[in-house]
């Protein structure tokens, strides 16, 4: 029997813990690979080492805002592991409010953990990938970085600014063979969308549109599962997308229209 696509291989993913992060660790175990899953809250990822088992699986109690930990968790990982093949950037927090009324603080911690925090595991990544002249990251944004949105300015501009630092990056990497590429999902059930629905008629207003916050609807007609995305970046870090790099994949089942 073939053996699976990404046996052998060495992924870390970031917000880990639950959504969207704990799906792509789920399903690059599923897939081969040995997992190093990091999220600054503990019980999550060390809930799915104890399911999944250490072999497969590890978890990394870490806060990717803080650069000197970022750095110690990859040698810390690699010294461990041996050599990272695989970067996935997940960790992510969301704060809305209209711009007039957004705080200091929300603003910079958004930027802190979407933007700032896809720094510091880049780099850390990067540096070690280029040397091998082997590797791929993978920045999991939203359609909300190429889409205004309502109440949602520090998110949208904090993943414009992650999805564009990722394909910079993989300009400056291209030449060692390290590919670099984002992965933009939409609305995804996920505790996160969850905080955004008010009322029972919120997911059908997600899949129909609100004219008053000036949102089209999901063409699909479904809201995505975190495995939608997880799909995504598995493609993405698999051989079959080396020829692939400072991509922006969109899985939002057409909600942006692909503006």
């Amino acid at each position: 029997m073939q053996e699976p696509e990404l046996t052998g291989r060495l992924a870390l993913v970031t917000g880990a813990g639950q959504g969207i992060g704990e799906a792509v660790a789920r399903t690059l175990v599923e897939r081969g690979a040995r997992v190093a899953a990091v999220d600054r809250s503990a019980g999550g990822v060390k809930a799915l080492e104890a399911e999944l088992g250490p072999a497969a699986l590890t978890a990394h109690p870490a806060d990717v805002t803080d650069a000197s930990a970022v750095q110690a968790l990859v040698e810390r990982v690699e010294r461990e592991n041996g050599p990272l093949d695989i970067l996935v950037n997940v960790a992510g927090v969301l704060r809305t409010s209209p711009v007039v009324d957004l705080t200091d603080d929300d603003w910079a911690q958004t930027f802190a953990v979407n933007t700032t925090g896809v720094f510091h595991t880049s780099r850390a990544a990067a540096r070690r990938m280029a040397e091998r002249r082997s590797g791929c990251i993978v920045t999991v944004g939203s359609n909300a970085a190429g889409v205004p949105r309502t109440g949602m300015a520090a998110y949208a501009a904090s993943k414009a600014a992650a999805t564009m630092f990722t394909k910079c990056l993989g300009l400056e990497l291209g030449r060692t063979g390290v590919r670099c590429n984002v992965v933009s999902p939409g609305s995804t059930d996920t505790a996160m969308q969850r905080e955004l629905w008010q009322d029972a008629e919120a997911p059908l207003r997600v899949l129909d549109g609100d004219p008053a916050s000036y949102r089209v609807g999901i063409p699909l007609g479904r809201i995505a599962e975190p495995a939608d995305v997880a799909e995504a970046v598995a493609f993405l870090v698999s051989d079959r997308a080396r020829h692939i790099t400072m991509h922006d994949l969109y899985v939002d089942g057409g909600a942006t229209l692909r503006a």
